[in-house]
């Protein structure tokens, strides 16, 4: 068989070699409680070709895609619109299928538009340099911790209370196995927060992000003067990367480390992946930048030509002495994000910025006129958070039942705050048009009626 080359008697001998009686001796560090034998799994009956394709086909009408309703969920995940062209390019052999770029000499073109993508989003952030990306978000923001403490050489890491918590997560989960304390701020669901109190001499770096996982937006220097008067490194993450389009760079606000979600230009929701993670620093800290970094130089004959730089995959592979073990990239949705930011241009991206932000301040204005509709977020981007009289979650249902994906409840991310219960976190953008703002606007008055 094709993909099960070996023979019963091909095992027999490996077993025989290696001085196992069976298949099940290899396994016997497993604790028993954590062994499910083949009846417990209880799977049926293989399906021919056809019958998987109907069977997947009926799951899939069990959804309400984002394009088939007035969709304004947001959280970490954006609806834009992706240009046709964007995929055509994208779809070419020689970028579909390519893979790790390390002969120069046969990936120029790759090399090239890593060196375009690196180049874009230094110029987003406000930083000085930045790789060639990450896998995503939560993933670069994890990283950007690990970097500060190992520029601080220190080990506690502060974050803020309105940090996405699957970012929070993931940080945590990274963060634990090199040890240290992780202290979060408490939650303050559209305000501002007191960091400064949570700094001091033992502290590698403060982590904040704006726009908040509630959409407030934060003015980073006050927090990056007071991380800066202790030693400690700010880290900016942005979850939407379209608002860099509108609002200040982090860069320009004190941050040292800047870790951003960029699904928001040129890919689409892909229900959750996969996505592509923005990283950048300052200058100083070159050589501790994770990921791989494309570098343009000249060959022997003066042509210019691109190159992977500064390290090599043996660094990251030498477990607990590598700079890092992420050691490739998101090449395709960094591509994309290329392509799709190249035919915006800087105006085109900062109309679309401009765009996002209008529809978001229609949707809280209609929304916020509702009776047992409280706004909560003084001031957002594209995104902001409601107060209802109900439990957010029942009326996310009930909207759906109407036809309207009205956003994203936030007890589904903090499911262990009783205040969580009524808050509704809402994402307006570009596709959004007016006849979606006014029938989300008149569903939610009659669900809350």
């Amino acid at each position: 068989m094709r993909y099960l080359p070996l023979t019963r008697e091909d095992r027999r001998a490996m077993l025989a070699r290696i001085g196992a009686r069976s298949i099940d001796d290899l396994f016997v560090d497993v604790p028993s409680a954590a062994v499910v034998g083949r009846e417990g799994f209880a799977l049926p009956d293989g399906m021919g070709e056809l019958e998987v394709e109907r069977h997947l086909s009926r799951l899939a009408a069990k959804n309400m895609a984002a394009g088939s309703a007035a969709f304004f969920c947001g959280a970490g995940a954006y609806r834009h619109h992706v240009p046709a062209s964007v995929d055509h390019l994208i779809q070419r052999s020689e970028f579909l299928t390519s893979y790790t770029p390390y002969q120069p000499e046969i990936s120029q073109g790759t090399l090239q538009y890593l060196f375009e993508f690196q180049t874009q989003v230094a110029m987003l952030t406000g930083m000085e340099v930045a790789n060639a990306s990450l896998y995503d978000g939560s993933t670069a923001a994890a990283e950007a911790v690990e970097m500060a403490r190992r520029i601080t050489r220190r080990a506690k890491v502060v974050l803020s209370g309105s940090l996405h918590p699957h970012y929070a997560a993931t940080i945590k989960t990274v963060a634990q196995l090199a040890g240290g304390e992780i202290v979060a701020a408490p939650r303050r669901p559209g305000q501002g927060e007191e960091l400064a109190g949570l700094i001091d001499g033992e502290t590698a770096c403060v982590v904040v992000q704006s726009p908040d996982v509630f959409g407030l937006l934060h003015d980073l220097r006050p927090i990056a003067d007071a991380a800066h008067a202790k030693g400690a490194l700010l880290i900016a993450v942005v979850t939407e990367v379209v608002s860099l389009g509108l609002i200040e760079a982090p860069g320009a606000m004190g941050a040292d480390i800047v870790a951003a979600e960029g699904q928001g230009i040129g890919n689409g929701l892909n229900f959750g992946g996969p996505y592509v993670g923005l990283f950048a620093t300052r200058e100083k800290f070159l050589r501790q930048i994770p990921g791989r970094l494309a570098g343009e130089t000249v060959d022997a004959a003066g042509r210019r030509g691109y190159v992977l730089t500064l390290s090599t995959r043996e660094q990251h592979i030498r477990r607990e002495k590598a700079t890092s073990n992420i050691c490739t990239n998101s090449g395709l949705c960094a591509l994309a994000f290329t392509i799709h930011l190249s035919l915006l241009g800087e105006d085109g991206f900062t109309r679309l910025a401009r765009l996002n932000h209008a529809r978001a301040v229609l949707l809280a204005e209609r929304l916020a006129a509702i009776k047992g509709v409280e706004l909560i977020t003084p001031s957002f981007f594209n995104e902001f958070t409601l107060r209802l009289s109900r439990p957010a979650a029942a009326v996310v249902d009930a909207l759906a039942g109407e036809g309207v994906l009205g956003g994203v409840p936030a007890s589904r991310l903090f499911a262990d705050d009783p205040e969580a219960q009524r808050l509704l976190i809402v994402a307006a953008t570009e596709t959004n048009s007016a006849d979606d703002i006014e029938t989300y606007a008149h569903a939610l008055a009659r669900v809350l009626s």
